[in-house]
């Protein structure tokens, strides 16, 4: 969540089609990470509708604190496997095949 946030995901309804998971659970999560602190939310000009989230500098600090320990556990990984450079770009590869199927997921739902 914070991640798809931090990336420019930065209205719920972005974030549930990004995470495809439904805007209950994504205002559900929204709301414990404003509890937490690591959550902002402000207005959105033009739309009193609309509220955008941001990152607090404690969100920040976590995603960054999350994503070190990731890459460190992948490596880790990596360097368990008889082939690292080729789990690292299959993992390259379903990332992109991943993104891909979002994009088509969403383009089906605003058919275009």
């Amino acid at each position: 969540m914070l991640s798809a946030i931090a990336s420019g995901d930065e209205r719920a309804s972005r974030v549930a089609n990004r995470l495809a998971i439904g805007k209950p659970t994504v205002s559900a999560a929204v709301d414990a990470l404003v509890q937490r602190g690591l959550l902002v939310r402000s207005g959105v000009d033009g739309d009193q509708r609309v509220a955008a989230l941001h990152l607090t500098s404690e969100g920040a600090a976590l995603l960054s604190r999350v994503e070190a320990e990731m890459i460190r556990r992948i490596d880790d990984l990596c360097a368990r496997t008889p082939d690292g450079d080729q789990l690292m770009e299959s993992l390259v590869w379903l990332g992109s095949a991943i993104d891909d199927m979002q994009a088509q997921r969403a383009a089906e739902r605003h058919g275009s």
